[in-house]
């Protein structure tokens, strides 16, 4: 049997074009929430911010270059100074101490004060041989472990010249000073001993030091005394205590150490 074709009940069917699917769209390059067609504004604030933080970076920079310099530049200055002059501190050493009075005394309450009377020389040398130094007047205490037992002053300014030796003299004194009971029961065990009461010299003043036509400003100078050792004048040979006498301190193991209270700002060095 032969196979037969039926065509289409619908003949306008083959002539007619398949519909095609619409084009895509094409997407929007500008921002939805902007106008098409407004361009982006320019961020002067941002502009702003980043020319400040420049101009502090190049402003920190500058100071930091010109304190380095500076400090090379005393540095360089300090070396050459010492190279020309060679400067070295002054000496402090103690000639003599005497205590001519030293009273304790305990009232009906519990209390001990102490009077006492001492007489100091001190002599200071310059070893330099180009610089001068300008002394104010001086501050001076004495102290027996850690304790102020009297003190006094060098009341005059003097003057120091190159290679040369100054002898100060003054006199330390107490009257009533309250003393708590440890400290009583120190001294009193202290003066049992043969060598004594252990004793300190502190000296505060200032200085001006001159190298030619230089004058530098005022630096405050603090000399420590220790190594001395005294009995007192009611302590020897348990005699009581006379006006009259007195008795000399052993300075042979005196040492002096000077400390310059160098200020910078607000800071002691």
């Amino acid at each position: 049997m032969t196979d037969r074709v039926y065509p289409s009940s619908n003949p306008n069917a083959a002539t007619k074009n398949p519909k095609l699917p619409p084009p895509p769209m094409k997407a929007q390059l500008y921002n939805q929430n902007r106008h098409p067609y407004r361009p982006n504004p320019i961020n002067y604030h941002r502009k702003r911010r980043h020319g400040l933080r420049r101009c502090f970076c190049l402003c920190c920079f500058w100071s930091i270059l010109i304190v380095i310099l500076l400090l090379l530049l005393a540095t360089i200055s300090g070396c050459v100074l010492y190279l020309l002059y060679n400067p070295h501190r002054p000496t402090f050493t103690v000639a003599s101490l005497k205590i001519s009075q030293f009273n304790l005394t305990t009232a009906t309450d519990g209390t001990t004060h102490l009077t006492s009377q001492l007489n100091l020389t001190i002599s200071t040398k310059n070893p330099n041989k180009k610089i001068v130094f300008y002394y104010d007047p001086v501050a001076i205490a004495c102290l027996s472990e850690g304790t102020q037992i009297a003190n006094g002053s060098f009341g005059n300014s003097f003057t120091s010249n190159p290679n040369n030796i100054t002898i100060l003299r003054s006199s330390l004194s107490s009257n009533s000073l309250l003393l708590e009971t440890e400290t009583v029961n120190q001294m009193r065990s202290d003066l049992k001993r043969k060598s004594g009461l252990p004793l300190k010299i502190l000296l505060d003043t200032e200085a001006t030091m001159k190298i030619e036509s230089f004058k530098s400003k005022k630096i405050g100078i603090r000399i420590k005394c220790e190594g001395i050792h005294s009995l007192t004048p009611k302590a020897v040979g348990g005699k009581s205590n006379s006006s009259s006498s007195s008795v000399a301190a052993t300075v042979s193991n005196a040492k002096c150490e000077v400390d310059l209270r160098i200020k910078i700002w607000k800071l002691t060095f």
